[in-house]
């Protein structure tokens, strides 16, 4: 699970009483969604707890993309796919082949700001990070002249553009994290208000950085705003940095993409004569125009580079009447392999929780509808590498589908299961951006289940799981978590729960399989996601997004262009 649980257990408890955030209608508030009536389906808690147990065992050494652990990985999920009753996904393969590249930056010279008779050297980790994409052994960035750029935003659907009028070919931008109205106290908005949208994530920042034509792009951290302190920063933009490698045509790419601390900030823009309270009152107005600074930026450092293949586990079990609309279940099967020792010296990254759990899911899922028979459409099982380190398997596949996505009507994604018990709610990460929640919502009211929004919708959560490689492409997807109210004890149980997980076993040796799990809850969510799932695959709709959403228009136009399916 890539950087959400680490914060579920401080916002658990306020999570009942932001029911009113991200809130959505009764049946989606969507009319005209052709919602089948479904069955509960028989899903096999034997088969959780088996294929969990196996993939969370010593002999699969934390499932690192790449290892011995894959193999057996492939060879383990090939086989219970096959048992189920599903059929090779991947053209006769149960494999798509996912090439990679690790690039590691060294030798980091500091990063050097003049002009204006200014010369500030910052220190690479205390000051600033940064990597490159690029594959090439030297990052030199010279004299590259800055300019500030608000938010780095261009959303022409919302009349918002921070690079109106200028030309910022070979410059270095400075760009600030999260949305122009992310302190906003409810959903209202130009940007959804507290609610981040994806224009908010630093990922939308550099691609858009480049494909403006920027040489160099710095994201001004801020501790509230990006929902996690400097220490996280530096950690995860040190050491090496894995990526899917680049095709043809593959879009723009900035020579360096990093992060600056606030107080490094402060100083180069008071450098540069400017305030950085006032930009940023600036930048959250509609109309700011970007400023440049009269400073340049210049730094250089090496890279090497370890290519390799990984593989995403593809299973299908096809439609008896439209089998060429596809819809899918996704789960990562990959973990974090050997890792730091605890105390006892183990020193291997089981991920039980996290995400063997979810990948389980995926073949107790595929074994039930098989059982139930054919739906309408065929339903995908993608079992995808490499989410720990950035998503990539899942955005592989989503560059590279093997199901058109203009034929796939959504999906459901399946990330760390805690074991809490039954819980009377659900947890809905990003509701109200699609029609897929009509589908959700018809399944909780069969469940008799309560839905929670995303208690800190500001913090964009949505965006960092598998489900949004799909999602920025255009395929609707949901993302639930577990609930925060159990039966059993209530929210403070729940919260105790979160924290406990947290606190001790998220991405350590002792996330580990224990057979005095209780798996009541698990399979209660369960039976909701084969419901959604089943109503998907038995319906004659196409859900979109909905009005205002940042990925409809990219979904419009997919199904434009698009012989058959949305």
């Amino acid at each position: 699970m890539k950087a959400r649980i680490g914060a579920l257990g401080a916002v658990m408890a306020a999570a009942l009483a932001l029911a009113g955030c991200d809130a959505i209608a009764p049946n989606g508030g969507i009319d005209g969604m052709d919602i089948p009536e479904v069955a509960d389906g028989d899903i096999s808690e034997a088969t959780m707890k088996d294929v969990t147990r196996i993939l969370s065992s010593d002999e699969f050494e934390g499932r690192m993309p790449g290892t011995a652990g894959e193999e057996k990985t492939i060879a383990l999920l090939t086989e219970r796919f096959k048992a189920a009753g599903l059929q090779p996904g991947n053209n006769g393969s149960w494999v798509q082949e996912v090439p990679l590249i690790e690039i590691t930056g060294k030798d980091y010279a500091p990063l050097t700001i003049a002009g204006k008779g200014a010369n500030i050297a910052l220190d690479f980790a205390k000051d600033w990070v940064g990597v490159t994409y690029r594959e090439e052994a030297k990052t030199t960035l010279a004299n590259s002249e800055m300019v500030f750029v608000g938010y780095g935003i261009n959303a022409p659907e919302r009349g918002w553009n921070d690079y109106e009028g200028l030309d910022v070919k070979g410059k270095t931008v400075v760009i600030l994290v999260n949305d122009p109205d992310w302190q906003a106290d409810g959903l209202d908005g130009p940007f959804n208000g507290r609610a981040m949208t994806y224009y908010g994530r630093w990922t939308y920042k550099y691609e858009e950085a480049a494909r403006q034509g920027a040489a160099g792009a710095l994201i001004v951290h801020q501790t509230e705003p990006a929902s996690y302190g400097w220490n996280v920063v530096e950690s995860s933009w040190s050491g090496p940095q894995a990526y899917a490698q680049r095709g043809e045509n593959a879009p723009p790419l900035t020579q360096m993409n990093g992060w600056i601390t606030e107080d490094a900030a402060r100083k180069v823009l008071a450098a540069a004569g400017q305030d950085l309270d006032a930009l940023t009152t600036a930048a959250q107005a509609k109309g700011f125009k970007p400023v440049p600074l009269g400073l340049t930026a210049a730094t250089s450092f090496a890279s090497d580079f370890r290519s390799f293949k990984s593989h995403n586990i593809i299973g299908i079990l096809p439609g008896s009447e439209a089998p060429d609309e596809y819809v899918l279940h996704t789960a990562h099967w990959d973990h974090l392999g050997r890792c730091t020792p605890a105390p006892d010296g183990d020193d291997i990254c089981n991920g039980a929780v996290d995400n063997a759990t979810g990948t389980a899911a995926l073949v107790a899922l595929a074994e039930a509808h098989a059982k139930a028979g054919p739906a309408r459409r065929s339903l995908v099982f993608l079992a995808v590498t490499a989410e720990e380190s950035g998503l990539l398997g899942a955005s592989y596949y989503a560059a590279n589908p093997v199901f058109p996505l203009a034929q796939t009507v959504g999906g459901i994604n399946m990330d760390a299961f805690q074991m809490a018990g039954p819980a009377q709610d659900v947890t809905v990460v990003g509701p109200g951006k699609s029609q897929l929640d009509a589908f959700l919502n018809t399944a909780l009211e069969a469940s008799d289940r309560s839905l929670t929004p995303d208690p800190k919708p500001e913090a964009g959560y949505y965006y960092r799981s598998d489900h949004f490689a799909f999602a920025k492409l255009g395929v609707p997807m949901l993302y639930i978590d577990g609930g925060v109210d159990l039966i059993d004890g209530g929210i403070d149980a729940g919260t105790a729960v979160a924290k406990d997980y947290t606190e001790n076993r998220y991405h350590g040796p002792k996330d580990e399989f224990d057979e005095s799990w209780d798996w009541s809850g698990v399979m209660a969510d369960l039976q909701l996601f084969f419901r959604i799932g089943r109503m998907m695959a038995m319906s004659t709709s196409w859900p979109n997004w909905n009005e205002g959403d940042e990925f409809k228009a990219v979904r419009d136009e997919a199904c434009a262009a698009a012989d058959g399916g949305c």
